[in-house]
């Protein structure tokens, strides 16, 4: 021990016995720093051992706190000292609670199942909180403490945590939802059932209902749900077809979303979706797509439980993206859908098949959305092209309203 803090064994036992709270304070914080950097005989070391133990029996809790205090960043801190200061006064309880890097994982999870809200606060404001902390913190329930662990992104969080609490309160609570849609290893399942919900809300809203017509919100919230569906799946492709798995069993899976994939070029979660519908490896999946016949895409896509019409008509779709930037250029993807559609009626002499009518109608709705997309601005970069010159218009009088109106 440094000359400049050594003291005598009689002084410190003075101060042990005092009876000023302040003097006893003084004398466990020494204790405890020379236990913590003792490097002298065994029984020396015993004998501040006893000390600490002596000092949790005093009844003023200054001098427990600055038992604590002593010991509190420690690794080599005694436990059983520790784990006696965790029965203490709140105050001191909840400091080693948080501070100690002594404690174990066993020693918090038993701390957890007995603690209160402000205990359970403080393990999660620990430096390290490891996984299983973190899950028996969120089963604990209290909704403060699991707004602090979801903040903290380097806290791992179990999958299954996560699920259970998208699938439960994250539906109700929107703060709750906000820290999970925030978290960048929410699984992709949960996160597509949070953004449906929040869409689901959105379009509840009076004054949402009040401003778009129902028919037209309803085409709106779908194609947003679809957008959330495929770039989901697309961010997450390459990680097997767990999300794609799960989209099949809760049926989510349909003509619209396949189609939806192709035209926002979200090949990788198209190709994760025929692979889970078919049973088909992944890699064989990719290999017709890129290089694959005509024939052998719809053979590939009849095998996933498609009809017929369906399965041409995503045969021919695939064969079109492969030459045009769909990911990026939405007058690429306008051209392409323009085609597609007008190839349906040419080929079926303007009569769409029953099988077909899904697929048609949301060619339909994309054919729209994309012709607004792409038009923006081309006027505006038209006339400052044309400079001066005039706008071409028809002799005679101009009607500027309906008849009817």
């Amino acid at each position: 021990m440094p000359e400049s803090v050594m003291v005598a064994y009689q002084d410190f036992v003075a101060l042990c016995q005092s009876s000023d709270s302040e003097a006893r304070g003084q004398a466990a914080h020494m204790a405890a720093r020379a236990y913590l950097c003792h490097e002298g005989p065994a029984d020396e070391h015993a004998a501040l051992y006893a000390a600490l133990i002596g000092f949790l029996d005093d009844p003023s809790v200054k001098v427990r706190a600055a038992l604590a205090y002593g010991l509190l960043h420690a690794t080599n801190a005694p436990r059983p000292v520790l784990l006696a200061l965790l029965q203490d006064s709140a105050v001191i309880a909840r400091a080693v609670a948080q501070y100690s890097p002594a404690l174990v994982d066993a020693d918090l999870i038993g701390l957890i199942r007995s603690g209160d809200a402000a205990i359970l606060l403080a393990i999660a404001l620990r430096e390290r909180v490891s996984p299983r902390v973190a899950l028996a913190l969120i089963g604990r329930g209290e909704r403060g403490v699991t707004l602090k662990l979801l903040s903290r992104r380097e806290i791992g969080i179990a999958e299954d945590a996560l699920t259970r609490l998208a699938e439960g309160p994250g539906l109700e609570d929107a703060e709750l939802r906000g820290a999970l849609l925030a978290r960048g290893d929410l699984p992709a399942g949960a996160r597509l059932l949070l953004v449906e919900h929040v869409a689901a809300l959105l379009g509840g809203l009076r004054v949402v209902k009040g401003a778009i017509a129902p028919q037209r919100l309803e085409r709106l919230m779908r194609d947003l749900t679809d957008s959330a569906a495929t770039s989901i799946g697309e961010a997450t492709a390459g990680e097997g077809t767990a999300y794609a798995d799960t989209l099949i069993a809760r049926q989510r899976i349909s003509i619209r979303v396949l189609l939806h994939a192709v035209v926002n070029g979200h090949v990788m979660f198209f190709a994760d979706c025929i692979a889970a519908l078919g049973e088909m490896p992944r890699s064989k999946v990719f290999g017709l797509l890129e290089r694959g016949s005509r024939t052998a895409i719809a053979a590939m896509l009849g095998r996933c439980g498609l009809e017929p019409e369906v399965s041409a008509l995503l045969a021919r779709l695939v064969l079109m993206a492969r030459e045009a930037d769909l990911a990026d250029d939405v007058a690429a993807r306008h051209f392409v859908v323009t085609a597609l559609t007008e190839e349906i009626l040419i080929e079926h002499c303007n009569a769409v098949p029953a099988a077909l009518e899904e697929a048609f109608s949301y060619l339909s709705e994309q054919n729209v959305g994309l012709a607004l997309k792409a038009a923006r601005g081309v006027m505006a970069g038209f006339a400052g092209h044309r400079g001066g010159d005039a706008l071409p218009l028809p002799s005679g009088e101009m009607r500027l309203a309906l008849s009817a109106a």
